[in-house]
């Protein structure tokens, strides 16, 4: 398994104010935006950074997403290894498929790949 990107999720409670703050520090394109969840990027870079009002789905919002090229691979050495999966392996109706663990830290990363 690789990851193949890695964004942090933000909290916040007024998306069109981040896109605001975001967007005078270069993050000027939408990347994406479903109301709850959005990403802000750098049209020539392609840094970004996604903000999150609260999760449609899961019970708990995640820090950071992750990117990998195996979800399914990912979520089972997960529980083989005795980690908290905290939102279970889901197809979601955004196009992607993806899960929640707890790192030993407390952190919750959203695990996620993008169906075909």
């Amino acid at each position: 398994m690789k990851a193949l990107e890695v964004i942090t999720n933000l909290r916040t409670d007024d998306v069109e104010r981040a896109r605001g703050f975001f967007g005078f520090l270069g993050l000027t394109e939408d990347g994406m935006d479903q109301g709850w969840v959005a990403r802000f990027t750098s049209p020539e870079s392609g840094a970004c950074v996604q903000v999150v009002t609260r999760d449609a789905t899961a019970p708990e919002d995640s820090v950071m997403t992750i990117k990998v090229d195996d979800v399914d691979a990912a979520c089972d050495e997960a529980q083989r290894r005795g980690y908290e999966v905290v939102h279970p392996l889901t197809d979601e109706p955004w196009g992607i498929r993806r899960f929640f663990v707890r790192s030993p830290d407390g952190h919750v990363i959203n695990v996620a790949q993008h169906r075909s």
